[in-house]
């Protein structure tokens, strides 16, 4: 990255941009109050260090050897931005702000009155976020893909039930892009694009989701490291989409015998991440668990260990949901776990308050 002097001039910045780019190579502009911090996009190896160092107005070329530079802690510390955590707005919802945000809703949209009737119900629980697939990606062909596997018809009818929802009980919505196709036809409907864990390696995808201009939620494969997720992560920041809310959502369980949870929710990973990104980490408990019994307990750990978010599956009977219903919860027992869940969150920000 190239740190700018205090005082640089926007033609000095331009000569700058100017010799990375005939390098063959893109650059990341982030103007600080006080100086202005220039990331190189691209395989650096055939740049001219030393001549970068020497263009007016640069005060210093440094290496910064993560493979998720442009999201790192170190990039923004550099151009003088917040020196905390980056907020992601989304509508009025601050995600990395002071309280934590509670995303809730169907795991799948199967009818308007199913999604109306839901999303009543999470918002007098707490939720700020409304929820809902209308694509699903499915382990078997054999499963339920959403009604947006019907046809464009049938994708637009639901996220405009989604759409309208969201518009009657005053909450932003979000929605899974499943592939490069959809992703101009859904953003014309939700607030916020959902990434989810079995695309968390679609370069493409991520690349064409970040064009959108919208806040990006993006689920950490099951498979991935820590590293693999920030570096995929990075591929939204590089198209110049910083807004992204990072997501975990459990990893593949080791060993063999009978199975528990759904999925490890790897709670380390939320404190590791912070102190490695400024980008907000949320937790999605309901996949990691795979069973509603887990919810509360998962949710409050989750808030216990710094997220900035959670996301649950919710519907008003769940044993009628066509996906997922072993995980969802009720409206009612929503309410109980934001409820814990802030007073977990209230113990842990007077503790702060206090230094400890």
């Amino acid at each position: 990255m190239i740190v700018m002097k205090t005082g640089a001039t926007a033609a000095q910045v331009d000569e700058v941009v100017g010799e990375i780019k005939r390098n063959g190579l893109r650059a990341d502009v982030s103007r600080g109050e006080f100086r202005t911090v220039i990331g190189i996009i691209g395989d650096e190896r055939g740049v001219d260090f030393a001549r970068l160092e020497n263009l007016p107005g640069v005060k210093e070329v440094l290496r910064i050897e993560t493979p998720y530079k442009l999201i790192s802690r170190e990039y923004n510390r550099l151009s003088d931005s917040a020196d905390g955590d980056y907020v992601v707005r989304v509508g009025d919802v601050e995600f990395g702000g002071e309280e934590p945000v509670y995303i809730a809703g169907p795991c799948s949209v199967e009818s308007r009155e199913q999604v109306f009737r839901i999303a009543e119900g999470v918002k007098k629980a707490g939720a700020h976020v409304l929820r809902g697939g209308v694509f699903k990606p499915r382990t078997s062909v054999h499963s339920f893909q959403g009604l947006g596997a019907n046809g464009q018809d049938e994708a637009r009818e639901a996220l405009s039930w989604l759409r309208d929802a969201g518009k009657e009980f005053g909450m932003p919505t979000v929605t899974e892009v499943r592939g490069e196709g959809v992703v101009d036809m859904v953003s014309e409907y939700v607030d916020m694009l959902q990434i989810g864990a079995r695309n968390m390696y679609d370069q493409d995808l991520l690349t064409k989701a970040a064009t959108k201009g919208k806040p990006i939620l993006f689920k950490r494969h099951f498979g991935a490291s820590v590293e693999e997720f920030l570096s995929f992560a990075e591929y939204m920041a590089a198209e110049g989409n910083k807004d992204v809310v990072l997501c975990e959502r459990g990893i593949v369980p080791v060993g063999k015998g009978k199975s528990y949870t759904g999925y490890t929710l790897d709670l380390g990973a939320i404190p590791a991440i912070q102190k490695e990104t400024f980008l907000p980490i949320m937790v999605d408990p309901s996949h990691a668990a795979g069973r509603r019994d887990l919810i509360f307990s998962m949710s409050c750990a989750a808030i216990a260990s710094g997220a900035a978010a959670l996301m649950i599956e919710v519907h008003y009977n769940p044993a009628e949901a066509l996906v997922d219903g072993q995980q969802a919860i009720t409206p009612e027992e929503l309410k109980e776990t934001i409820q814990a869940c802030g007073r977990v969150h209230g113990v842990l920000a007077k503790d702060r308050a206090k230094g400890r």
